[in-house]
């Protein structure tokens, strides 16, 4: 008796849909630390999903242009530099793994 109500509960529709994600708010970036605002910012009102591609190629380039980089450092430099090469890789997988979910879902 438990065991079918518990397959009816998993069974059921959802009926409120997820909230959509969010857009970008504006916000000011750069590490130039040269006595100036910021050069650059985030442009207010991209979507999650488009931010999260643009994320992605930037991260692979990241790791494109690192793994380049690799040819011209000693071996002390070498191995520390891979540990940075490591988190790019994880942190694209992880954006990655939200532009899938992200596009699994059904269209509304």
């Amino acid at each position: 008796m438990v065991a079918v109500q518990l397959r009816e509960l998993t069974a059921m529709k959802k009926i409120v849909p997820n909230p959509p994600l969010p857009d970008t708010k504006e916000r000011a970036f750069s590490r130039c630390d040269a006595g100036h605002p910021p050069l650059f910012t985030v442009n207010p009102g991209v979507s999650a999903h488009d931010a999260l591609v643009h994320v992605a190629q930037y991260l692979r380039g990241a790791y494109d242009c690192g793994y380049k980089a690799l040819e011209h450092l000693d071996e002390t430099g070498k191995s520390l530099f891979w540990s940075n090469l490591n988190a790019v890789e994880m942190a694209e997988g992880l954006v990655e793994a939200l532009l899938d979910g992200i596009e699994s879902q059904p269209v509304s």
